[in-house]
């Protein structure tokens, strides 16, 4: 037994990160010797390369909303561990989860010693805590896929609605490397006859999920075909936006996250809602619907935490993820001179994601390194930098701390500081500004 907060983080760390598979019986017999937990909770199932935190957010304050109690499961985290474990917003308490370390661990030992796989991996244990603590507590919960979808270890119940986001290049190694074999993956989630709803997705990967989910017989809502959207201009820190499903037609909802992405996001977001509300025979109050979407905020993406000078964080942390990132500036910011702090793990396409920043034309680029998570090692920005030597836009400033004093010295009232790329940086960034 673990007697505390830190003992119960020692022991969920101190398991193998990840053992390759082509199955998910570890994970089922895991569940099975815990009483099932996962097949007495109501779920929608959030896959995509990007875009996923986001649009748990937005469900989560959608069904907040009409009076639901919302489990959430998401990752990483940005402050603390217990974030990735919540109810209607509120981590899980230290003492809850010392009381699901218990509660799982002899059936880890007993896996360990007889299962021929041996037990269950970091994220298999966080997951069937998150399906044991949610099982007694929540009405419906929105669990967010750890990685791909069909191996996933989140991808062993029958959710009322799945969501795919996006599709892009992330994480080749394990879920290959062209779109189509990314978007197999992420189809894994698609079950029989249960609806899906999918955003805006590459002709490749779409006909993926086309395919995938007429074998399912599933029905398939599909962004800018069956759900259309209509973005409007608008000034400020915010989107605006006319949407239509079915019946449903709202007019001039707003967001508070900036991006056309965003607005994606929002939309794939409502149309789960409404389709959770009509299995639930329950109608949709617009106005409440309306007002939750426009006080959604999720942290680390594109959240300011300093107003003078404005200073902005977001977690593009891959390709896809900058790509959308590039635009919004390019959009929104075509007129103020761009400061951006960059640190990245040496595991993504860090070369590609810096090539499409220095498409923004007013933008001053900062290399900097940060500790990386466990072994997993950060971009060197000197190895970086020296592929754009010729271009005087970039430097190398190594302490992130020492970076964001020297920029923020260098800015004048109109410009806007980006730090972005990896999750793990922008945590500690994050949790640098909001400390007391």
């Amino acid at each position: 037994m673990v007697e505390n907060y830190d003992e119960a983080l020692s022991f969920i760390h101190g398991r193998t990160k990840f053992k390759k598979s082509d199955h998910l019986n570890r994970m089922r017999k895991f569940l099975k010797l815990l009483g099932d937990p996962q097949k007495e909770l109501k779920a929608i199932h959030v896959a995509g390369t990007n875009g996923k935190g986001s649009t748990v957010a937005y469900l989560r304050d959608l069904l907040m909303s009409q009076g639901y109690t919302v489990g959430t499961f998401t990752s990483p985290f940005l402050v603390r561990f217990n974030e990735r474990i919540s109810i209607d917003g509120q981590p899980i308490s230290d003492s809850e989860l010392v009381k699901l370390v218990n509660r799982v661990q002899p059936v880890v030992a007993d896996l360990d010693a007889h299962y021929p796989e041996g037990g269950p991996t970091e994220f298999e244990i966080i997951t069937a805590m998150m399906f044991l603590y949610f099982k007694t507590n929540v009405d419906v919960a929105v669990v967010e896929v750890g990685i791909g979808g069909l191996l996933d270890s989140t991808n062993v119940f029958t959710p009322a609605v799945s969501v795919i986001t996006t599709i892009g290049f992330d994480h080749m190694k394990i879920l290959g490397n062209t779109l189509p074999e990314i978007a197999a993956q992420k189809a894994g989630i698609i079950k029989p006859t249960v609806p899906v709803v999918v955003g805006r997705l590459p002709e490749s990967a779409m006909q993926v999920m086309e395919k995938t989910a007429a074998a399912n017989h599933s029905p398939l809502y599909r962004l800018e075909h069956e759900v259309t959207v209509t973005i409007k201009s608008e000034a400020g820190w915010q989107e605006k936006f006319d949407y239509q499903f079915k019946d449903q037609l709202f007019k001039g909802l707003k967001i508070s996250m900036l991006g056309d992405y965003q607005v994606d996001n929002a939309s794939c977001a409502l149309t789960a809602f409404i389709l959770y509300q009509r299995q639930q025979h329950q109608a949709v109050n617009q106005s409440d619907a309306a007002r939750s979407l426009a006080q959604t905020v999720w942290a680390g993406r594109f959240e300011p935490i300093n107003q003078e000078p404005l200073i902005v964080i977001d977690g593009a942390h891959n390709e896809p993820a900058i790509e959308e990132l590039t635009a919004l500036l390019k959009q929104r910011f075509s007129d103020n001179e761009i400061y951006i702090l960059f640190g990245v793990l040496a595991d993504k396409q860090h070369d590609k994601m810096l090539a499409t920043l220095r498409t923004v034309s007013n933008l001053h680029i900062v290399l900097t390194t940060f500790q990386g998570p466990g072994t997993r090692a950060v971009t060197d920005p000197e190895e970086l930098a020296a592929q754009y030597q010729n271009d005087d836009r970039i430097e190398v400033i190594d302490n992130w701390q020492l970076a964001i004093g020297t920029i923020s010295q260098r800015m004048s009232a109109e410009d806007l500081f980006l730090i972005t790329g990896s999750l793990y940086f922008i945590s500690d960034v994050r949790a640098f500004f909001k400390e007391p």
